[in-house]
């Protein structure tokens, strides 16, 4: 039976994301073939019919979660290109700290499983991670705005996403909940200082999402 382009295209972004929440739930390692085509809802041949291997699943997962939040950041700039960036880090340490780990943001969830994968994955990744740094620096304040401390805006846009990821991933670790709270709230009050935004903006932001 031959299936249709859109037929063919749909199951892959079907066990894309279906690979997507494993990874993040389950790591690289404790994510095997069978919690993928499981997850997806195919059988091993649907899976080895756009896959080669596990890493190339992953390695396409991690680059689709990256591109989601780039496309995301796009999205927050075209609708209020003044306030995206107060919204985003509210939005980034509220619900995307707490929501289900499967749904969580790529960005800290696949990073560190990103380190021990094979080149090509890490060179994608590297290619990805540059697009989503320059997405963000792009909707920084000029270097000559007041307030804005010293430095490009491609490295406040790195710093920035550095602070972020890293809070999530504390934040997520600990089990004290007023910790975790704490994290979100100090890591987005330094994240909003850095681009020069107001203390208004970084209250409004730590309080976000809950």
């Amino acid at each position: 039976m031959r299936y249709s382009p859109e037929h063919k295209q749909e199951t892959k972004a079907r066990i894309v994301a279906a690979a997507g929440r494993v990874f993040r739930e389950e790591g690289y390692g404790g994510g095997g073939i069978e919690a993928l085509t499981k997850a997806a809802g195919v059988t091993n041949g649907a899976f080895y019919g756009h896959f080669k291997s596990k890493s190339e699943a992953f390695r396409t997962a991690v680059l689709s979660g990256l591109e989601e939040l780039r496309q995301g950041i796009a999205a927050l700039k075209g609708s209020d290109r003044t306030n995206w960036l107060t919204t985003f880090v509210g939005f980034y340490l509220g619900y995307k700290r707490t929501c289900d780990l499967g749904e969580s943001c790529a960005l800290p969830s696949l990073s560190t499983d990103v380190m021990r994968a094979d080149d090509d994955t890490r060179a994608a990744y590297t290619t990805e991670l540059m697009r989503l740094v320059d997405e963000v620096a792009a909707g920084l304040p000029d270097n000559d705005a007041p307030d804005t401390p010293a430095g490009s805006q491609r490295d406040q846009a790195i710093v920035l996403l550095a602070m972020l990821s890293g809070g999530v991933t504390l934040a997520r670790a600990v089990s004290d909940r007023e910790l975790s709270d704490r994290i979100a709230r100090l890591v987005a009050q330094a994240a909003l200082r850095l681009t020069g935004q107001t203390a208004m903006d970084s209250a409004h932001s730590s309080s976000a999402g809950h």
